[in-house]
């Protein structure tokens, strides 16, 4: 009996194979496999899937498109609501919870995108917990923020890639030479910025709060992303993007949890922004990184078994932003010397 069982897991492994590997129909979950291994720190297990030149064409045509994709100008204005809608009290913060095909995660609407600034760490050498950004800086609710280089995934957190801006300053440049980059950010009216800029551009438009990271998803209110074969994998996911009236939507989407949420791809996250109303809408770090933290309360579900991840940068709201005391922390430092795998300070 256990021998005929055995033969028959056998032959549903080959015919699952075979399926995977020769029919047409089981081309599209090759990709969508390699895709999601590709946004995770076993990135290289995908050449087992689809080849490794393959893999390689695959995330330069992803990298390639995603600079195409914020290359668009963005036209859209803040309108401001009518008089008597104005009137109504709004609670700043409003944090509904979204359910679709295989994830659960939440999107959290700012009513006023002036209460937005970007929290950085406290600590030289060390990246710094969202929930604690938000303690220390005594916000009232915060989003993981932009990337960070992270060798062999077990970065200290400390070495943001790209540019970081807080409060009309550039706190740190890591372009390394390069002219432009894409960026997620506010000016000082509170209009969300998304695509690729360069550093004069960004002063030119008064740019205050900024990070680097891509694709832009959703620009003059339409999405980019065709389909969800094009969505990049599923995976945990950030975004940010803001309604024609201004207010801001974060999109926070929990994943790699089996039975809970495993997660999206940004053609799943692009629609619930426009689902929402939002006009412009951006990727932001995602993965292990995505966090919503809430009165000091972490709302979603990290996917890191060791809890929140250390990072660069998270987008905190405050009822009083000019109050905020957020000093940089880069300030001297010379981005080209930063360990980003150097232990962390304790």
């Amino acid at each position: 009996m256990l021998s005929r069982v055995i033969l028959f897991c056998m032959l549903l492994l080959l015919a699952g194979g075979a399926w995977l590997y020769l029919a047409p129909s089981g081309a599209s979950t090759r990709y969508l496999i390699a895709d999601t291994l590709i946004t995770t720190q076993h990135r290289y297990m995908a050449k087992y899937i689809i080849g490794e030149e393959e893999l390689k064409h695959r995330v330069t045509e992803y990298n390639q498109r995603f600079v195409q994709m914020g290359d668009e100008k963005d036209t859209h204005t803040i309108e401001q609501p009518p008089a008597a809608e104005a009137e109504a009290e709004k609670p700043l913060v409003e944090i509904e919870k979204v359910t679709g095909s295989g994830y659960t995660g939440y999107v959290m609407t700012v009513n006023d995108p002036t209460k937005v600034r970007l929290g950085v760490p406290s600590r030289i050498g060390s990246g710094e917990k969202v929930s604690s950004m938000v303690k220390r800086t005594g916000a009232i609710a915060g989003v993981n923020g932009g990337g960070f280089a992270d060798p062999n995934w077990s970065g200290n957190g400390f070495k943001p890639i790209g540019l970081v801006i807080s409060q009309g300053r550039l706190y740190y440049d890591g372009l390394g030479g390069k002219t432009s980059t894409q960026i997620v950010g506010l000016d000082k009216q509170g209009k969300m910025l998304a695509g690729n800029y360069s550093l004069e551009e960004l002063g030119e438009l008064g740019v205050k709060e900024a990070v680097s990271f891509q694709p832009r998803i959703i620009v003059n209110g339409k999405g980019l992303i065709k389909n969800a074969a094009e969505g990049w994998g599923i995976a945990p996911r950030t975004a940010m993007g803001q309604r024609a009236d201004g207010a801001l939507l974060f999109v926070v989407i929990d994943g790699r949890q089996p039975g809970y949420s495993i997660g999206a791809n940004l053609y799943d996250v692009q629609q619930i922004m426009l689902k929402h109303g939002a006009v412009i809408a951006a990727n932001l770090d995602g993965g292990s990184s995505t966090v919503l933290v809430k009165d000091n309360e972490i709302v979603n579900q990290p996917s890191s078994q060791y809890g929140e991840r250390y990072l660069p940068t998270a987008f905190l709201v405050f009822e009083h932003p000019e109050e905020a005391d957020i000093p940089n922390i880069w300030e001297g430092l010379d981005p080209s010397q930063i360990d980003a795998g150097k232990k962390r300070p304790q």
